[in-house]
């Protein structure tokens, strides 16, 4: 259970009952789908959210909750795929995705905290320095850091000043409060933008999923735009206060942030259905640095990555003018989510956004990474072995650290027993294993 769970509640809503018609219909209760109900509800639009578990059952509840412009070493990236100006808009979104998340934590008691942000590298100091080149081209304030208080011996670090840090399910008991949810009400069908559940249909104008990863295979490819890439928590005591935030560049590095006495460190993370180091490996780097440290909570998660390391934010596919998405947050879910609650409720109320065009989930798929997703789904759906995703059909593979059976073309996970875990599946396994 995560630091969050352990010390949260979340209030109850009701499952849907009855038939009903709005202007927007919610399909998702994370972080990403609250946010936009609450932010529709602030420009006046009438909406439903409905969520097929409880709200935040999901990813939400084990983020790290890190709130930052600072994606990684993404803006190097970025400028070589889509050039400065692209570039610009993407730090700008994300800067007003952090002064939003601001004023509204102002008048929440959910743990707030600025706090400096840094990304550092163990060996690679020609990324960095790359890194902050571009930062110094866009006139994005950032600094260089020879050393960091972490038990590391790094090659550098980039640093951005006053980001923050929180506790998510505080911040969401407060907003969601009063917000038209309904729980337990899964969308069983799509057509156009009437949704059926299991007891009662609902009529909209306009859809949003915010399903973490999107349901529908008939429009957008996002089967073929993205992967999920599994990670782990363990929060401990007795462990030092680095008084910041800090992530390696290399996906397979460790991350740190403290919250209420804790230290909060990630690491052993893969792609889902291939085998990491999971919670051994940060147990193993604990045992080393922090001898006294114990382990209070342990958990673990998983984030879709995209193509280029932009989310998709839109609609849904270019065919698909009132079918809007919220996805691939690669890793940055928090300030991602308020980005598309902003840019959606742009969309859906007809205002002109400067950010639609980097977030398009239209926009080019030719990238490398395209290649390695088909390679992955060929090779796992030609596998002969049971038992196969619902999803779209690929073999699944045994995860021995959580007991789980995942899938390592789309990322949907199941128990032991077949039970649902994680989407983009939506059923059961047919075939149980014991």
């Amino acid at each position: 259970m995560s630091v969050w769970m352990d010390s949260s509640t979340l209030p109850g809503f009701e499952s849907l009952k009855t038939d009903l018609n709005t202007e927007v219909l919610i399909i998702g209760g994370g972080i990403a789908g609250i946010l936009c109900a609450y932010m529709l509800k602030q420009a006046g639009v009438e909406y439903v959210l409905v969520e097929a578990d409880t709200i935040c059952s999901g990813i939400t509840k084990n983020t790290t909750a890190k709130i930052t412009v600072q994606h990684g070493l993404v803006y190097h990236k970025l400028v070589k795929q889509f050039g400065m100006d692209k570039a610009a808009l993407y730090f700008r979104a994300n800067q007003e995705a952090l002064e939003t998340y601001t004023e509204l934590c102002a008048g929440i008691d959910c743990d707030f905290e600025r706090k400096d942000s840094f990304v550092y590298s163990l060996d690679n100091p020609r990324a960095i320095a790359d890194e902050l080149e571009c930062l110094q081209k866009l006139n994005i304030p950032a600094e260089y850091v020879q050393q960091l208080p972490l038990p590391l011996q790094i090659e550098g670090a980039v640093k951005f000043a006053r980001q923050a840090q929180f506790h998510p399910l505080k911040f969401i008991r407060e907003i969601a409060r009063n917000l038209n949810i309904y729980e337990n009400t899964m969308v069983k069908r799509l057509e156009g933008c009437k949704a059926h559940t299991e007891h009662g249909s609902i009529t909209a104008k306009k859809v949003v999923v915010a399903t973490h990863f999107p349901f529908l295979n008939q429009h957008g490819s996002y089967f073929l735009k993205m992967y999920q890439h599994r990670s782990y928590e363990i929060a401990f005591e007795n462990a030092p206060d680095f008084d910041g935030m800090y992530v390696d560049e290399s996906q397979k590095g460790m991350s740190f942030r403290n919250y209420n006495g804790l230290l909060l460190v990630g690491g052993g993370g893969c792609r889902t259905g291939k085998a990491g180091g999971n919670w051994a490996e940060i147990e193993s780097f604990s045992a080393r640095n922090f001898p006294g440290a114990k382990a209070r909570n342990r958990w673990s998660t998983q984030d879709c990555m995209t193509l280029d390391s932009v989310p998709y934010i839109g609609n849904y596919s270019k065919n698909t003018p009132n079918l809007f998405v919220a996805t691939g947050f690669n890793k940055w879910g928090m300030t991602s989510s308020m980005v598309s609650a902003l840019l959606l409720t742009d969309l859906i109320t007809g205002k002109k956004s400067p950010y639609a065009s980097v977030f398009s989930p239209s926009r080019s798929i030719i990238r490398p990474q395209l290649a390695i997703n088909a390679l992955e789904a060929t090779k796992n759906l030609l596998t002969i072995s049971s038992p196969r995703c619902p999803h779209m059909g690929c073999a699944l593979k045994w995860n021995q650290a959580e007991h789980s059976w995942d899938c390592p073309c789309h990322g949907s996970r199941f128990t032991r027993d077949g039970d649902l875990i994680d989407n983009p599946a939506t059923a059961d396994l047919k075939r149980r294993r014991s």
